[in-house]
């Protein structure tokens, strides 16, 4: 058997702390936004173009105190994805209750290219906006991956989810399950203004290098 998951005190995300970092994702995330609105409405075109089917993928997610929310990003896959994926779990090379499979062919041509600059995940911004997730922070997952992880996973959503984390910057899906849960851990407990800087910057330098793209 591995190591144990790091343990961790409880920690609290209030008063300046939560002031914060709530101002900073808005800050960020609104300046973002005007400055991207382009690049998001020549995305939405080109999907709709390609198969006339909906811009968007939405699914529900857990996020802070285990409540669901709905994630959304730019469809990447062919419409009837999730019908197909049942037939393809054979093929799962994911660990810990995550799927994952190399060269998916439910993955269109558009949406490889969407995925390896993490363009997909662009429309994520509106959740940072409505407060479901933040900027930076612990990987959102499906409930029932969750209920595949360790105990100690479930700490994880005493913060707000991240659009990006020390899990995804520190390998992004190369990373195994467990091995990533440590890292989501450790950035709740040891969580800084500047950290969440870092990762921002390294996560930039990730999806220039396509490193581990989803």
């Amino acid at each position: 058997m591995g190591a144990p998951l790091l343990h961790i005190e409880e920690p609290h995300f209030s008063g300046w702390r939560k002031v914060i970092k709530r101002s900073s994702d808005l800050m960020i995330t609104s300046l973002g936004l005007i400055a991207i609105s382009p690049i998001l409405v020549a995305i939405a075109i080109l999907i709709k173009l390609q198969d006339g089917g909906p811009v968007l993928f939405r699914q529900k997610r857990v996020g802070q105190n285990g409540d669901e929310f709905w994630m959304y990003k730019f469809r990447s896959m062919v419409t009837d994805a999730e019908t197909r994926k049942a037939a393809l779990m054979a093929k799962n090379e994911g660990k810990g209750g995550l799927f994952k499979l190399t060269d998916d062919p439910r993955i269109t041509p558009l949406g490889r290219f969407l995925r390896d600059y993490s363009f997909d995940e662009l429309p994520q911004l509106f959740n940072v906006l409505n407060g479901s997730m933040s900027l930076v922070g612990p990987r959102p997952h499906l409930a029932h991956e969750i209920a595949q992880m360790p105990s100690e996973a479930t700490r994880r959503t005493l913060v707000t989810p991240g659009l990006t984390g020390l899990w995804q910057v520190s390998g992004r899906s190369d990373l195994e399950g467990d091995e990533g849960v440590r890292l989501d851990l450790r950035y709740v407990e040891n969580w800084t203004f500047t950290l969440d800087i870092l990762i921002l910057w390294k996560t930039a330098s990730a999806v220039l290098a396509k490193r581990g793209a989803r």
